[in-house]
């Protein structure tokens, strides 16, 4: 006897934990020691990470803080907010 599996396209097939980031966009008001303070104090990030972070806010435009699940990352983006950062929640990219 030969068990067979159906087939499944998996082109099709999406994860329903897929990952979700924050992002942290560039804007002409904040100082770039405001945010480096931001991402310390809230995420808890050492200062080397905070500022890398900060510098690609500064020279890319944004800049992935976070990683995880939805209601996290819309917590985090309302936190930046909070905080007068811009802030998204975007899908996270693909490996």
């Amino acid at each position: 006897m030969t068990l067979t599996s159906p087939d499944v396209d998996e082109r099709t097939t999406t994860r329903s934990d897929t990952p979700w980031v924050t992002v942290v966009w560039d804007d002409p008001v904040n100082l770039m020691s405001y945010v480096t303070y931001v991402f310390q104090s809230y995420f808890g990030f050492g200062r080397a990470k905070a500022e890398r972070l900060m510098h690609q806010v500064d020279e890319d435009g944004r800049a992935i803080v976070a990683t995880g699940a939805r209601e996290a990352m819309e917590a985090h983006v309302e936190a930046m907010h909070g905080y007068g950062l811009q802030a998204t929640v975007d899908r996270a990219p693909a490996p």
